[in-house]
């Protein structure tokens, strides 16, 4: 049996035997790249070095890179599919190109890890008429030289077996690749031989990308240019490799989550493999995404870890698995990274990223429960199924009344075969903020009226007088968003604030904090309003009776609320960053602890 260590070491000291560098792998977010939420593949971080914008450490060059992808999220809990994976990654910078990288990738499989050849299948590109892009056919003549039958060389499309960064306005480098797959048996479907048709789902499983042959460069229309340096890039996923080599069923029955998925056997109500194999690939990812300092959130990578961690939650519910054993299981995946040589660099400690993933398990716990409640009683009613449909008023009201996530509507549908209509409820979303946005129901920038955000939306005031104080009275608010996460403050500003300045102004709301000031709510004209000295966004649209909020002698400001009683009540204020939001305007996000 190939362990994850024998795995790793077969395959860099093969490159390296070959003339290959071995460089370190880098952090799951991305440096200065906003192309990328996360990185996605083992070249993520190089594109600069495929155009040649910065110089490679070497020509030659192997890693292992941590990498996570969740376009496939909702196909997690089949055999081998993860939101988050190693990838054993090897590159040629202006070196080799298609034989050498044929040849190495055959050799490893073969003698490296005695993989029978006829048990390999590979794909080639095809060509693209409407992009201008030949046919690989020499990809096919060196497949042959090494010792692949024909027959076992698909010629695939442009979909399938060209790769770039992203879609067709994603600028980077780009070509065609090749990829080797491994053909598990009759007990998954019949051959290709028999059938003319590649199954690529069941039987015969991707082990490596031999070959991504950066010879283009796609621009931001969409079209393709040769670039002047050719490249190889090949990739393969570490977890599908061990449970292809230990001629294992599922990607879960490896050592990478075998000892979770027992603990939740022996600790869940109710068995259900498919909650098992969820929990344990989101639970593992979280931690990643976490320890990289990423905090939950409504937007961007924060979205992606919160839709992890909520959908994990999910299913912890589902199997009936008591709420004390989750730190357990966190713990337990954590020693398990150790434990089979595959652990990131631990930026936090083993308590802070259990504490941390908690706090999200207890902001969405109660709203599951009564999301849950209310989904079951929905579909009880006939009424509210409509052609198998779920009615799209009841999915965006167990959104915007419940907090209910639509992914999670949307999997609790499928599973009772129901289905929803995500074009529908992105209307219905549409509408709803356009609305609000119009009436001025949450006017003052506020996603919800939760505690948290009721206190962030206090904050701004002090936040607006603190800059007023420090960098001058015509400064004012441009702008805002609050969630329950943080808020968000535009204002007008010429340049970059200094550190002093950032620092005078936070300083400046703790002290009103700490003085414990009341939070003084009057209804008057508009007219009258101006004349105390309010300010606010005369560019609104108000009534004949305003609401003014005053807080002391520090602020005084036309807004529709709510807030809290007393400055007591905000705890610590805290400036996350201060950045550029558009020409003259400064952006601030913020705080309360």
């Amino acid at each position: 049996m190939y362990t994850i260590k024998q795995i790793k070491d077969t395959f860099l000291n093969y490159f390296k035997d070959n003339g290959h560098k071995i460089i370190d792998g880098a952090s799951i977010v991305p440096e200065n790249d906003p192309t990328l939420l996360f990185i996605n593949a083992g070249m993520a971080p190089m594109k600069k070095v495929f155009t040649g914008e910065i110089p490679p450490q070497a020509k030659r060059m192997c890693n292992v890179q941590n990498c996570i992808r969740t376009i496939d999220i909702d196909s997690i809990g089949d055999r081998h599919h993860l939101s988050s994976f190693y990838m054993l990654g090897s590159w040629s910078i202006g070196d080799y190109f298609k034989e050498g990288a044929i040849t190495y990738a055959f050799e490893l499989l073969t003698n490296g890890f005695k993989i029978p050849k006829e048990k390999l299948y590979v794909t080639v590109f095809n060509g693209d008429e409407k992009r201008n892009i030949p046919a690989d056919t020499e990809s096919v003549e060196f497949w042959k030289k090494v010792g692949v039958s024909e027959s076992h060389i698909i010629k695939c499309g442009f979909e399938d077996n060209f790769w770039r960064i992203g879609g067709d306005h994603d600028a980077g480098p780009c070509g065609p690749c090749t990829e080797m797959f491994y053909d598990t048996g009759d007990a998954h479907g019949k051959s290709y031989e028999e059938t003319g048709f590649f199954d690529d789902k069941n039987r015969y499983i991707e082990i490596w990308n031999a070959g991504v042959f950066m010879e283009y460069y796609q621009d931001e229309n969409g079209n393709y240019s040769k670039l002047d340096m050719k490249s190889v890039d090949t990739g393969s996923g570490l977890e599908r490799m061990i449970m292809t080599l230990n001629g294992m069923e599922s990607a879960y029955d490896t050592e990478v989550f075998l000892p979770i998925i027992d603990y939740l056997k022996q600790n869940s109500k109710i068995q259900n493999i498919e909650s098992f194999r969820i929990i344990a690939d989101h639970i593992r990812t979280s931690i990643f995404i976490l320890n990289a300092g990423v905090e939950p959130s409504n937007v961007k990578r924060g979205y992606v870890l919160r839709r992890l961690i909520r959908r994990a939650i999910r299913h912890i519910k589902r199997i009936g698995l008591d709420e004390e054993k989750i730190p357990e299981i966190l713990n337990l995946t954590i020693e398990n990274m150790h434990t089979i040589d595959l652990e990131p660099k631990w930026n936090f400690s083993k308590q802070q990223i259990v504490e941390k993933f908690m706090s999200e398990y207890q902001k969405f716990s109660k709203s599951l429960e009564q999301g849950l409640k209310e989904f079951n009683e929905y579909v009880k009613d006939g009424k509210n199924i409509i052609n198998g449909k779920l009615d799209s008023k009841i999915v965006f009201k167990l959104f915007d009344t419940f907090g209910f996530p639509f992914e999670i509507t949307k999997e609790l549908a499928n599973e009772i075969n129901i289905d929803v209509d995500e074009n529908e409820f992105n209307q219905l979303f549409e509408e709803h903020r356009q609305i609000s946005k119009t009436e001025g129901t949450f006017k003052s920038g506020l996603q919800d009226t939760s505690e948290q955000t009721i206190k962030l939306h206090t904050a701004t005031h002090l936040l607006q007088a603190g800059l007023r104080k420090i960098l001058g009275d015509y400064v004012c608010q441009k702008g805002s968003n609050i969630t329950p996460e943080r808020l968000r403050f535009d204002f007008n500003f010429e340049r970059k604030m200094t550190p002093e300045e950032i620092k005078q102004v936070e300083d400046f709301v703790n002290s009103v904090i700490k003085s414990e000031m009341p939070v003084i709510r009057e209804e008057m004209k508009l007219e009258d309003a101006k004349k105390t000295g309010a300010i606010g966004l005369f560019t609104d649209k108000y009534g004949d009776v305003v609401s003014v909020y005053t807080i002391g002698d520090i602020s005084k400001e036309l807004c529709s609320g709510p807030h809290v009683q007393n400055t007591k009540e905000l705890g610590h204020f805290k400036i996350l960053k201060e950045e550029s939001s558009s020409s003259g305007i400064r952006r601030i996000k913020a705080i309360v602890e």
